[in-house]
């Protein structure tokens, strides 16, 4: 980040806000830590504009939509040549079941958290994106037993 997209402690407070909910108005904001509601919405639109704010979305509950289980699922690639790693990249992110997809260091080389209506779901998952590639050399899978903590929330 340069000088010219540095964040002061004013955006910090509105980001602090935004992430808890992103429908509260700029005047709320403005009155809670001081600013007008415009200082405040030409922030906004700063931040999004210098990619801070990449997205404003609603949260849905994965079991109010039918997706009541969570998997954790660790990849381990056979080859860890660059396309390779884009190919199984690229995959897991277009596939509606992946919610997060992280390329990581240790024994896996990705870790995907996935939801799914049941486990005939999950199955039809695994074979999609898991068992039909010929570059994976092996997967674990961890079985979600309560979400405890879900969090899009960055500290700032």
């Amino acid at each position: 980040m340069t000088d010219d997209t540095a964040l002061d402690a004013f955006d910090r407070e509105i980001l602090r806000y935004v992430q808890r909910d992103a429908r509260m108005t700029g005047e709320d904001i403005g009155a809670a830590i001081g600013l007008s509601a415009a200082a405040v919405q030409r922030r906004l639109k700063r931040m999004r504009e210098i990619g801070v704010i990449v997205a404003e979305v609603a949260i849905v509950d994965p079991q109010a939509v039918g997706q009541s289980m969570g998997f954790i699922v660790g990849v381990e690639m056979e080859r860890e040549r660059a396309d390779m790693l884009d190919a199984f990249r690229h995959a897991a992110c277009a596939d509606p079941n992946v919610q997060h997809c992280y390329y990581v260091t240790g024994v896996a080389d990705f870790i995907l958290i996935v939801t799914a209506r049941d486990m005939d779901d999950f199955q039809a998952f695994t074979r999609r994106l898991l068992f039909d590639n010929p570059n994976i050399r092996r997967f674990t899978t961890s079985v979600v037993m309560a979400r405890d903590k879900t969090s899009q929330v960055v500290p700032v």
